[in-house]
């Protein structure tokens, strides 16, 4: 298959001009392990998370598939090594893909990803992180789910399994755990509505596929 290539970028970086090929998702996809290569399982982990949203996409309008999908590939690329500008792995990610021209909505998404404007808060990069919209709805909810029941490792979690492994790999002093706090009720918040949206989705599989018939 054909390498996808990097957006074309107008003067100013506007973003409607840019495009991505053969698509975005795909663009996305192939960035982010370009990116991650020497983190692999930072890696293992946003794989899981972009397999989780290609599942959970179904259960969006279609044209907000390809935005919570790409963003599940591109959210943990601020950790690069070649990326990390303010230590805010968020905003360094959502900097270095408005600078390629990715449509805002991805950006955004990027940016304020599992909470990170509490995080940006207790760093003192709130205003910077403001410079992204923080886009309140379904795909936002989505995002979140997918990270905040994705294990390191890239596979499933309940949210309290994640959020018990996230404390004692950074420990008590890390602006993530401490800004648990104030964000853990809109984390748990997104990923309860996340599973709300997807009742019907499941819902549906299951009788397609014939499961929860009763024997008669």
């Amino acid at each position: 298959m054909e390498e996808p290539q990097g957006p074309t970028v107008s003067p100013g970086g506007a973003e409607p001009s840019a495009t991505f090929l053969p698509s975005l998702e795909e663009w996305a996809r192939s960035t982010a392990g370009r990116l991650l290569a020497e983190l692999p399982r930072r890696w293992a982990h946003s794989q899981g998370v972009a397999r989780k949203a290609e599942d959970v996409a179904l259960a969006l309008e279609p044209a907000d598939r390809p935005m919570l999908i790409a963003a599940a590939w591109l959210h943990d690329i601020g950790y690069a090594a070649v990326l990390r500008k303010c230590g805010l792995h968020p905003l360094d990610g959502a900097r270095y893909l408005a600078a390629l021209g990715v449509p805002g909505r991805v950006c955004g998404l990027v940016a304020h990803h599992s909470g990170a404007a509490s995080v940006a808060a207790l760093m003192g990069l709130g205003h910077q992180l403001a410079e992204f919209p923080d886009e309140r709805g379904p795909v936002r909810d989505a995002l979140w789910y997918c990270d905040l029941t994705t294990s390191p490792d890239g596979l499933p979690v309940s949210l309290r399994t994640r959020t018990v492994e996230l404390c004692a790999r950074r420990g008590p002093d890390d602006p993530v755990v401490r800004a648990l706090a104030d964000n853990g009720a809109e984390r748990a918040g997104a990923v309860r509505r996340t599973e709300s949206l997807l009742c019907p989705v499941l819902s549906g599989q299951n009788r397609d596929s014939g499961h929860g018939r009763r024997n008669g």
